[in-house]
């Protein structure tokens, strides 16, 4: 078509062009182009083509596919991307919209149509490009509840409301006039106009649960699973060839009540009538029998009186309960009060009230809800019940049920009326019943039956039965069944009897049981001998009470008949001799009807000519009737054996041997009109010269392999399948019938709606006016279950078309052969498994189908010890993923003797069962098993099937993604199973190599390079003077130039806890308090210029005094918060090393300081500490109350020499603390404090006119330069509110913000916390705060500005006045989002694009997982950001990330003291392609600029900004297979994935080449079940297989003050085997017997932190680093031991509490790129890390080895380019690396902290080992990252050093060949049986320790 109107195929290229080009959305390109095809196509074309395919539009990487219109109208050029979408239902998972990188689907009908179609390869058949979108196929938009349905659903939508329809009493009759466009539905079927009480639209999670399967694009129900798969023989040369729906067989005759053969029973409308008519023609007939267990009658009722009693219930509901018509009515009997039931029951019917039948009487919950649902305000029940309802709810203290009214219909008597024709007329509703059964998903669901839906199924039912052939009836030839034309039997009636005996043992009360059993009985008139299921289990008592009743109907299950079957064989003469005199005789029975889902063909034969044949019943073979029933779905048949005739008109053949016969006697059969090939696959059938009878129960052998591939195979069928039952790879199974009258069936594949092609297994769908119409108050549900619509395809069209018939979804899975039904199993009972391999060089994958049974069956018969077992698959990653569920009495802790201790498990069984179960899935059906789990017996959940409890595996999958399974071990086989693991485009290298950034910039070919704007701003100006500020060259100068000018004014005044202000100073007295430290510095304390002075104050003005006197004075301040009495061992040890590494000269405080100190817990531990240290504690200096002075600074010659103002002039230290308490010592000097007071005065528009206010974190960054220097440089006043004052009264500080209309402030995410916590300052009046700067300085957490702006929004606070600040170490405002003026920009990231290292927003609903970050703002004045590849250093394109470089006047100048070229790296960034003389600061954190435009400017006119996004530090990723992974992320999806996870309380590092994850958890049962949840959490959002999993409890998992983790504590302790591990999974290796699960009981011996089990020699240590995680050989080398790898995420070990660390101080937030174990510096080339800082020491006993040397990088470092031996060499590249020997700390199981550390000053800086401080190392625990200035080895790799090919093996890859890159996953072999040195020295490379690696600590 397109090729005639080239103006339409230009016209939908530039539409595609938009589409690609991002202009317009996916939804507005279908629409646009739906109106282009209108205009130029007739509407038969459009509406076509509304229906077609929406294939991939943005093609990757230039793969430019079209829209299917395009490829449907221009021929082949490009084949149509097709894949599946995913389903939301519990069969699929949600899925996370899957990662582009693996994107190959099976091949499906429609792949493979297309293919024949249009002579092209779906795109779907190759793996796509590494970025790309997925496509979906919709369903054609049909209104939601509106579908036009002619003549089958006029004017109906399903919802069951009573308002939109009258009621019309007048029901046509059930003959011919049903519609045949869709039986099911009549025209007033599609809804019960009678259904009072509103409709829930919302349903709620107890009722109804989730659809079976998806309701979203109709076209895929359930998963994203594709079509089941043809073979290239089976496609026609034309289209797909579609197994048409089943032709529906008519009954042959009218049904005529049995006992009068003039009735027609068309003419009563209901079973009401019905019952009516028997109580007046069969008074004095039995109705009812009761039996008890034992076969004695316990009741029985003639049906005179069932009517009269049904009449009297009538009568009273209709007087007495002020109901209406519709309204429901709970029935609340025993299974064994069938007469009570069915009175209450028919009783409702008479009523015009809807019953609800409640089988559960002993469920108190189920009971209630089901009330409640129905909106029951009135109960039916007995005597007997509602007593026992009142002791249980008294016992167990329930409250009645609410608003039921409940009634004793056995007090009720019987109804007579006075005249003979007083019975009230009936006027019954549409609806008769609601029977409510459990999904397999255990919801609870309602299923309406209508009174015709009854009517029908009785008048089917009758006719079957009517049919038998008992043999008795041949007295001649003519045919009893043929009536003349008025409708009589020509030959007299057909039985001596008319009444039939129904014998049943089934729940009278639902399904089958009560439509046989009660319905049934009054339709015909017949007699129900009810009894007891336990009956059975009597041998020899079913028999006689057969024989004794005259049984002709025998209604059972598999269950029942086994038991009794089985008893006979064992012993015949228990049941021939059971009642003297009386042989059992079953010669009256004409059929056996056995309730179940799948035929036992076996069972048939034994039944029949082993029990019923010897009980003297010649028709033995002819009684076996099967009977399907859906049970979900009302219990309705819908099919069984029957003598009706009639299937030739259901339009497929019926007989392979007939069809072959006929072929030999004529060309053409004109029957055979659907193109069906030979059944037969694998064999010959024996053709017999007399036709098989087409009533007899049919049976198929299949062939097992074609069964996995959804295919239909009959090897034999017959008696040939009988006697080739046995042969291998063959599976027998038998048909129920053919489907009842009137039902059309039909085979769909259940993913895809499609008509399944014959034979091949599909989902039975049926339609038939026996059928419920929908599900009670489950709108969405009864549309996607009850009224279905399939697909088909047909010729000449690639798009499928709708069919316009409904079907109900049985959920059975099965197939039609010869017009009979065979079933495999319930939809939930198959599991599927993907498989790929490569043909011909083309990649192809497919899907497995395997049955429950099957693989239940093969465990149960080859491995011993399993009590049950059951199987389900979980979607995961885009995959399913098979699980087994294992019952073993090995994994019962029972106590062996009452009352004893716990059986304790053995583990190495547990262990060895599971592989067993693995191994004989993979030989027998080779599914590759994802985990095994075992349980206790009778521990899983289970649900009744076909009479049994069985394990409901639908419920274990709810319990198992919950992660509530009782499950007490687990092992998995991910290296098997799980495929769908992404690789970067640089495996080896990482996202930072010249390859992986290659890819990048190819794929972002046109983009710019990503660099801010600077906004120079030379000059400052002073509001107040018009003085240009930059004329002073510091802030001392400044001050005395503020006393001379303004001396009056208030300078400084403190805010009390009670909110009042102290005495304000002014500038004068502020020069004065000054000049007094100063003067008592120099004189008392004998200060010197470049004395270091400590000072450890209080938030109070003291301290800003003490510190304008350092300045005064040049002597170096060091700011410190004061130490925390409660947190000595962190705090004294990191004290004494600032001490001692900075050669402090004294201790200045304030009286409360000093306090603190002198107390005796602090002064003794001080004292104790510094001796153990050898450390000289200084001497404490209180300047609180120093001599008075009564001149200023000036006068008394207190100036600053031009010395102290040069650059490199240390004037201040900030020393920051991570969580770990690890130090940073940052030195500035004058320059650097003016730059950052000048930052922030022009970015923050601050003016003398609004004071300023200093609170938290007064020491470091935004709040000390707010607290001790802005006031000067604004000439404003500074208020001071202490930190410990708002801790107490959180108001405080909104009140002061209010109260002096402070413009600007600074806070923390903590302290906001706090205060929203205590619901502080919603009452303040805060409209003037403009700017609340909370800094970060990481990835800004998304919820604080929400939960900031509501929380403050009846304060006046606006939001746009909530900015983050993004604050580093080495600049405390690298960016800014204040006076930016709008709400934080808001981003969706895609996840798998940013594994590699792109930027890609989308729309989160449609990717579910998508990232969601927010900006950090903007650059503030005179700051230039760019975003750099920290490896090539090259400018990073925009859409890719890369490190964050800062140029700024406000950066520090340095780390202070360190002489480290590695640490001037830092400060000395040049980019390759940018200009080479701008020298920037490397933060060591990602993140990217991001360009917006808002309408903010004058009169709303756009404006464009650029800000920028933090994702993280370096060191907090890690590289897996080439991809980057944040460690922040998978710990977040960790947390949230199961409810016992504390809240913050994972870590996830990497660790000797393992991804470990340490989980802190409040409850410590059944562990194994949540360890694959949070396995399937990572895989899913994340593609990334973790390899251990660690449990600790609530309290063991390391926190700072501030609650934030310590991640280098964490790493420590769990490779050191400190942490108390309650519980250790393997997860990779799961043939290594030591990589398994550790359970401790109790608590743990101090030398270990996991019990030990000694197995075959000290080197299987169980559960500790030994067996789990060092032993481990990398087989994929090149995944893991590249010299680009970015290093494991932490890396630094942490000595536990009370040896030398660092404090923590009360408010400090963690540095980012120093967060645990932070990597980011081993690639950059420095750590943050000051020299001067005190490293994390190792245990003092290290000092003791003469082998162990502590040292900071060798001197030429990573910068030059000798290459060294290979195994000297760390995994990531830092030169120098030697691994010899392992620090004892490292060795398992070795005790720790003999000795306490000697650190002490050295002369270099603070690095050189000494006998005092043999480890100052600690100072560098940071990796160094490599490559020019990062250290990184690549480049000396090729240089060609004799080990060059060797250089990064680790130990146990030297000697060893390694095999090839595995293309999907990762393989961790066994450990072998290496000397421990090898092991060790793998660790120590692994771990990314500090510095420059290894030979730091191991250099002689």
């Amino acid at each position: 078509m397109a090729e005639n109107n080239p103006e339409l195929q230009a016209k939908l290229q530039e539409l595609e062009l938009e589409l690609e080009e991002g202009d317009i959305t996916q939804k507005g390109y279908e629409k646009r182009r739906t109106i282009l095809l209108s205009q130029y196509l007739g509407p038969a074309a459009v509406e076509q083509l509304q229906r077609d395919l929406r294939v991939n539009s943005i093609g990757s990487e230039g793969s430019g596919s079209r829209t299917a219109s395009l490829a449907a109208l221009s021929g082949p050029p490009q084949a149509p991307s097709l894949e599946l979408p995913r389903s939301e239902s519990p069969y699929g998972p949600p899925s996370s919209s899957r990662s582009p990188e693996y994107m190959a689907y099976p091949p499906s009908q429609v792949g493979r149509f297309q293919e024949k179609q249009l002579g092209i390869r779906a795109n779907s058949m190759q793996r796509q490009p590494s970025v790309s979108s997925e496509t979906f196929i919709p369903r054609p938009q049909t209104p939601e509840y509106a579908y036009s349905r002619d003549g089958t659903m006029v004017g109906s939508n399903f919802a069951f409301n009573p308002d939109t329809q009258q009621y019309d009493g007048n029901h046509g009759s059930q003959g011919g006039d049903v519609s045949r466009l869709s039986t099911m539905l009549d025209a007033q079927q599609g809804y019960f106009s009678d259904f009072t009480g509103q409709q829930m639209q919302d349903t709620r999670d107890s009722y109804g649960g989730p659809s079976r399967y998806s309701t979203g694009d109709a076209f895929s129900p359930t998963a994203m699973i594709p079509p089941p798969i043809l073979g290239h023989n089976d496609l026609p040369s034309g289209a797909v060839e579609s197994m048409l729906p089943l032709e529906p067989r008519d009954l042959p005759f009218d049904v005529y009540d049995p006992h009068n053969p003039n009735i027609l029973m068309s003419k009563f409308d209901n079973i009401g009538a019905v019952l009516r008519h028997r109580g007046r023609v069969q008074p004095r007939q039995i109705a009812f029998w009761v039996l008890d267990s034992k076969g004695k009658e316990t009741a029985s009722i003639t049906w005179e009186k069932v009517a009269s009693r049904a009449e009297k219930v009538a009568k009273v509901i209709r007087d007495k309960s002020s109901l209406y018509r519709g309204d429901r009515v709970a029935l609340v009997y025993r299974d064994s009060e069938v007469i009570e039931f069915a009175v209450a029951l028919l009783g409702c019917f008479i009523a015009g009230v809807v019953a609800v039948p409640i089988n559960s009487v002993d469920d108190y919950q189920k009971l209630s809800l089901l009330l409640t649902t129905t909106q029951a305000h009135l109960a039916l029940t007995t005597d007997n019940n509602l007593k026992a309802f009142h002791r249980d709810i008294s016992q167990n203290r329930l409250k009645w049920p609410s608003g039921v009214e409940w009634w004793k219909t056995n007090e009720f008597g019987s109804y007579h009326p006075k005249k003979h024709d007083d019975t009230p007329p009936l006027q019954v509703p549409e609806v008769a019943y609601i029977e409510f059964s459990r999904a397999p998903t255990g919801d609870l669901r309602g299923v309406v039956l209508s009174h015709r839906t009854i009517m029908h199924q009785m008048a089917c039912i009758s006719a079957m039965i009517s049919t038998i052939p008992t043999g008795h009836e041949k007295s001649d030839t003519f045919n009893s069944s043929l009536r003349d034309a008025s409708g009589k039997f020509i030959s007299g009636a057909a039985r001596s009897s008319p009444t039939e005996v129904i014998l049943s043992y089934l729940d009278p009360r639902e399904s089958a049981g009560m439509i046989l059993a009660v319905l049934f009985a009054v339709y015909g008139g017949h007699t129900t001998v009810w009894l007891e299921a336990k009956t059975v289990e009597t041998p020899g008592l079913y028999a006689h009470l057969i024989s004794k009743y005259k049984t002709t109907i025998m209604v059972a299950d598999y269950p029942g008949l086994k038991r009794v079957a089985y008893n006979y064989q064992q012993d015949p003469m228990a049941t021939r001799n059971f009642k003297k005199n009386i042989e059992p005789n079953f010669a009256s029975v004409k059929i056996c009807l056995i309730d179940t889902l799948t035929v036992d063909c076996e069972f048939h034969e034994i039944l029949a000519d082993r029990w019923l044949r010897p009980m003297r019943n010649p028709r033995a073979r002819e009684l076996v009737a099967p009977m399907l029933c859906l049970p979900e779905h009302g219990g309705m048949i819908i099919s069984v054996r029957d003598w009706l005739g009639g299937e030739e008109r259901m339009g497929c053949p019926l007989s392979m041997e007939e069809e072959s016969d006929e072929e030999d006697k004529q060309p053409e059969n004109p029957n055979l009109v659907n193109g069906y090939t030979s059944l037969i696959g694998g064999g010959t059938v024996t053709k017999t010269s007399q036709k098989k009878s087409r009533t007899e129960l049919t049976e198929i052998l299949l062939d097992k392999e074609a069964l996995k591939m959804n295919e239909v195979v009959v090897v034999a069928m017959g008696d040939e399948a009988k006697k080739r039952t046995n042969e291998a790879g063959t599976m027998r199974v038998g048909a129920f019938g053919y489907p009842i009258p009137d039902a059309t069936l039909a085979i769909v594949d259940p993913e895809t709606n499609l008509l399944c092609s014959p034979f091949s297994i599909g989902e039975i769908w049926v339609d038939s006016p026996s059928l419920s119409g929908g599900f009670w108050q489950l709108q969405k549900h009864t549309e996607t279950i009850f009224h279905a619509r399939p697909y088909r395809f047909v010729e000449g069209s690639p798009t499928p078309q709708l069919l316009e018939l409904e079907f109900l979804r049985t959920g059975l899975l099965g197939c039609v052969v010869d017009g009979k039904i065979f079933v495999l199993g319930l939809y939930e009972d198959r599991i599927r498994q993907r498989v790929e391999w490569v043909e011909s060089g083309v990649f192809e994958a497919e899907h497995r189908y395997f049955f429950v049974q099957h693989l239940v069956t093969s465990i149960m018969k080859t491995v011993p010890k399993i009590y049950d077992c059951s199987a389900f698959d979980a979607h995961v990653n885009g995959e399913y993923l098979p699980i087994i569920l294992i019952e073993t009495q090995a994994a019962s802790t029972a106590p062996t003797n009452p009352g004893g201790p716990p059986r304790q498990l053995d583990i190495p069984f547990l262990d060895s069962l599971s592989e067993r179960c693995m191994e004989v899935l993979y030989n027998e059906h080779h599914l590759r098993v994802y985990c095994v789990m075992i349980t206790a017996p009778n521990t899983l959940p289970r649900i009744v099937k076909n009479g049994r409890r069985e394990i409901g595996n639908m419920l274990c999958r709810k319990e198992f993604d919950n992660g509530s399974l009782p499950c007490v071990h687990v092992k998995f086989g991910v290296e098997r199973a799980v495929q769908n693991l992404a690789l970067g485009d640089d495996p080896v290298g990482g996202i930072w190599s010249p390859l992986a950034s290659m890819a990048r910039q190819n794929y972002l070919l046109m983009q710019d390079k990503q660099y801010s704007g600077v906004d120079h701003r030379e000059v400052v100006i002073d509001d107040r003077t018009s003085t240009p500020l930059n004329q002073f060259s510091n802030i001392h100068d400044l001050m005395q130039w503020r006393v001379s000018r303004q001396a009056e004014e208030l300078a400084y005044c403190t805010i009390d806890v009670r909110g009042k202000e102290g005495k304000g100073i002014n500038w004068r007295k502020f020069d004065l308090k000054v000049a007094a430290v100063a003067l008592y510095l120099k004189n008392k304390v004998k200060v010197q210029p470049g004395d270091h002075l400590l000072l450890m104050y209080t938030h109070s003005e003291e301290f800003v005094f003490a510190i304008h006197a350092c300045f005064c004075l040049g002597a170096i301040a060091i700011p410190m918060a004061p130490i925390d009495q409660n947190r000595l061992n962190e705090d004294a040890p990191a004290l004494l090393h600032i001490i001692a590494d900075f050669r402090v000269k004294a201790l200045l405080v304030n009286a409360e300081v000093d306090h603190l100190l002198k107390l005796k817990q602090v002064s003794q531990h001080l004292k104790q500490s510094a001796i153990i240290l050898k450390v000289n504690m200084p001497n404490t200096y209180n300047t609180t109350k120093p001599p008075k002075q009564s001149s200023g600074c000036r006068e008394h010659g207190l100036t600053i020499r031009p010395a102290w103002v040069q650059s490199g002039y240390p004037v201040l230290v900030w020393v920051y603390w991570t969580p770990d308490q690890r130090r940073i010592a940052v030195q500035l000097g004058h320059s650097n404090i003016m730059a950052l007071c000048k930052v922030q005065k022009e970015t923050c528009q601050m003016t003398s006119t609004r004071p300023v206010l200093g609170c938290v974190r007064s020491t470091i960054g935004l709040g000390f330069i707010h607290t001790c220097v802005m006031g000067i440089f604004l000439a404003a006043p500074t208020y001071l509110v202490s930190p410990v004052d708002f801790a107490q009264n959180p108001n405080l500080l909104f009140q002061t913000l209010a109260r002096y209309k402070i413009k600007d402030a600074y806070a923390t995410s903590q302290m906001l916390d706090h205060a929203m916590a205590h619901g502080a300052g919603k009452g303040m009046a805060m409209h003037e705060l403009k700017n609340l700067m909370i800094a970060t300085d990481s990835r800004p957490r998304a919820d604080v500005y929400q939960r900031v702006r509501i929380h403050f929004a009846p304060a006046g606070l606006d939001r746009t006045a909530i900015n983050t600040v993004y604050s580093h170490v080495l600049n405390p405002m690298v960016a800014s989002r204040s006076y930016m003026c709008i709400e934080p920009i808001e981003l969706h990231l895609d996840l798998s694009a940013l594994r590699r290292g792109l930027i890609m927003p989308v729309d989160p609903d449609t990717e579910p997982h998508a990232l969601l970050v927010q900006d950090s703002g903007m650059v503030p004045v005179s700051t230039q950001i760019s975003i750099v590849n920290p490896e090539t250093n090259q400018l990073c394109l925009v859409g890719e990330y890369g490190e964050i470089w800062v140029q700024s006047e406000a950066n520090a100048y340095s780390f202070y003291g360190s002489k480290e070229r590695l640490d001037a790296e830092r400060f000395n960034g040049r980019t390759v392609d940018g200009d080479p003389n701008v020298r920037y600061v490397r933060t060591g954190d990602l993140g990217f600029l991001h360009n917006v435009t808002r309408p903010i400017g004058p009169n709303g006119a756009p404006v464009d900004m650029q800000v920028l996004f933090v994702l993280g530090s370096i060191g907090d990723t890690f590289e897996v297979n080439g991809l980057n992974h944040f460690s922040i992320d998978i710990e977040n999806s960790v947390e949230q994935c199961h409810r016992n996870i504390v809240p913050s309380g994972s870590a996830v590092f990497q660790a000797g080449g393992l991804v470990v994850v340490v989980v802190e958890i409040f409850r410590r049962n059944f562990l194994a079940s949540m360890v694959p949840v949070i396995v399937n959490a990572i895989l899913n959002e994340h593609q990334l297989v973790i390899d251990i999993v660690a449990f600790v409890i609530k309290g063991d998992f390391h926190r700072s003050r501030l609650g934030e983790k310590q991640r280098g504590k964490i790493l420590a302790g769990w490779v050191t085997r400190k942490m108390r591990t309650i519980a250790q999974y393997s997860i990779r290796d799961p043939n290594g017997p030591e990589n398994q699960i550790t359970e401790e009981p109790g608590p743990v011996p101090p030398s270990r932190s996991s019990t030990r089990t000694s197995r075959n020699g000290p080197g299987s240590v169980k559960g500790s680093i030994g067996g789990s995680m060092l032993g481990v050989q990398m087989q994929s080398l090149s995944l893991q031991t590249s010299a680009q790898e970015l290093p494991s995420m932490t890396g630094s070990f942490v000595p536990p509490p009370g040896v030398s660390e660092m404090p923590g101080q009360p408010y400090p937030e963690s540095i980012p790129e120093l967060a645990t174990g932070s990597t980011r510096e081993a690639r950059e080339g420095g750590s943050d890390d000051t020299p001067t800082e005190v490293r994390k020491e190792f245990p003092p006993h290290l000092t003791d080895s003469p082998s162990l040397h502590y040292s900071p990088v060798d001197a030429r470092g990573v910068f030059n380019g000798e290459s060294r031996p290979a195994n000297n060499q760390m995994q990531y590249g830092a030169e120098g690396l030697s691994t010899s020997p392992l620090p004892d700390i490292l060795v398992p199981g070795r005790s720790s902290m003999d000795e306490a550390p000697q650190p002490s000053y050295a002369n270099k800086p603070f690095s050189t080992p000494t006998a005092e401080n043999p480890n100052p190392m600690q100072q560098y625990n940071e990796p160094q990252f490599g490559n020019g200035q990062y250290g990184q080895g690549q480049q000396q790799v090729e240089t060609g050093a004799q080990h060059a090919g060797d250089r990064w093996s680790l130990p146990s890859q030297q000697h060893h060949q390694t095999p090839q890159l595995a293309p999907s996953r990762l393989r961790v072999a066994n450990r072998d049986d290496r000397e421990d040195e090898d092991w060790r020295q793998e660790a120590i490379m692994h771990m990314n320790f500090a510095g420059a690696g290894p030979d730091s600590y191991s250099k002689a």
